[in-house]
């Protein structure tokens, strides 16, 4: 079956509104919110240390330390369970996991912290 593609948007309406920047994960503790998932710290550089909830959870929490991810920085604060999510690390969906279990997207090679994505 095939799926639609949403419709055609411009790159400056769109693309160009995200602030998408490089963070380091520094820190996770497992939450049930409302699915288990991780509460990771990431730091941004001068962008500061910022709080995302994700289910990452396929991947062990010492995989994750460390890793280069790429989020969201300028969506606004979401209420995940007990947990204010500052930013939406951004995620592909895990392979044969369960739907919302994903995988971290992430530079190929080294980058600076804080750096944008474009």
């Amino acid at each position: 079956m095939k799926k639609e593609i949403k419709d055609t948007v411009t790159k400056e309406e769109t693309f160009d509104r995200l602030d998408i920047r490089i963070g380091r994960v520094i820190g996770i503790e497992e939450v049930l919110a409302p699915k288990k998932a991780y509460k990771m710290r990431l730091d941004f550089g001068r962008f500061g240390i910022k709080t995302s909830v994700g289910r990452f959870t396929q991947h062990a929490v010492d995989e994750l330390i460390g890793q280069s991810v790429l989020a969201v920085l300028n969506f606004a604060p979401r209420h995940i369970g007990d947990t204010v999510s500052e930013v939406l690390v951004l995620g592909v969906q895990y392979p044969k996991a369960a739907s919302g279990e994903a995988s971290i997207v992430s530079p190929l090679a080294s980058a600076k912290i804080g750096g944008k994505l474009f």
